[in-house]
């Protein structure tokens, strides 16, 4: 009896990565690019899961379930399987002190990890634009800064002169400013509206699709070329219950389809992966779109080549 629950965990997998692959195999992509997932060092990754196991009050007090709970060979494993051809190692500070630790830990990661986009993070601190530029030297390709739990503003002046070196250097910043799933003291499209004035030619992209300030963010991304979206967990119904998407936005985002990135927050999804693309497909915005969201776009951003 008790050995078959292995067998039956492994069904499950192959079943899971078999509806990913035949997603991306219909569309005739070569995989998919993921500029939302979750990579850093185990034990911050724990207390992440800890928090969202205690329904903290970042997770807004939904019922929050780890789908993809395992060690980091686990989940290469997983998304590999998936056919996901670049990733991120999207890792963030909660206050000062951690952003340099962290990235020198995606020094490492990125070397032994040659699928995973090197990928750094930052927070408004003595010393900040040293670190950043730092890391962009050692060959960053992507920033993470979480704004919801970093509770700063991301129109701080010690982050100034960071946004203005990023923007120089062409390298993107995916940037939490949406209001959910709770607001923090600086979400929403206002603090991240000033910083893109000072500095238009910032790559940023906006995570969660900036959920739910959905409309003022697509108006963002219409203002500035250079500004994207990621569908980190957007349209799925986990959030269609608390972040509904208005279905009059549709046509914005179809008009913007080269600037939106399929992000999905793996492993930290309370449903399987292939839900997350099947929420894209339902949007009905045709398959050119999903090619675009799901691959071309991120590829093109990144350089990738398949």
């Amino acid at each position: 009896m008790d050995s078959s629950v292995p067998v039956a965990e492994e069904q499950a997998e192959q079943a899971d990565a078999a509806e990913v692959r035949g997603f991306w195999e219909r569309l005739g992509l070569p995989g998919l690019v993921d500029v939302h997932t979750h990579f850093m060092p185990e034990r911050v990754l724990r207390k992440v899961w800890d928090y969202f196991d205690g329904l903290g009050p970042l997770t807004g007090g939904v019922e929050w379930p780890i789908t993809y709970r395992g060690d980091e060979d686990e989940r290469l494993a997983v998304i590999r399987e998936f056919g996901v051809r670049a990733f991120t190692a999207m890792l963030y500070p909660h206050k000062a002190g951690m952003a340099q630790w962290l990235n020198s830990w995606a020094v490492g990661f990125a070397r032994r990890t040659p699928d995973c986009l090197h990928t750094a993070t930052l927070f408004p601190e003595p010393g900040v634009e040293a670190y950043v530029r730092a890391a962009v030297d050692e060959g960053a390709r992507v920033f993470k800064a979480h704004v919801q739990v970093g509770a700063y503003d991301p129109g701080d002046p010690l982050l100034d002169p960071v946004w203005g070196l990023l923007a120089e250097a062409g390298v993107p910043v995916v940037m939490h400013c949406g209001s959910g799933p709770s607001p923090g003291k600086h979400t929403g499209p206002g603090p991240v509206a000033a910083v893109l004035a000072r500095h238009p030619r910032l790559r940023l992209v906006v995570a969660h699709m900036g959920m739910p300030e959905y409309e003022d963010f697509l108006d963002l991304a219409e203002r500035y070329g250079e500004v994207r979206l990621d569908t980190t967990m957007a349209f799925t119904d986990f959030s269609e219950r608390f972040a509904p998407l208005p279905r009059r936005a549709l046509p914005r985002l179809a008009d913007l389809g080269d600037r939106v990135l399929l992000g999905t927050d793996f492993p930290n999804i309370p449903y399987p992966y292939a839900h997350q693309l099947h929420a894209l497909e339902r949007l009905g915005l045709g398959d050119d779109w999903l090619r675009a969201v799901c691959y071309e776009n991120g590829a093109r951003l990144f350089k990738i080549n398949h």
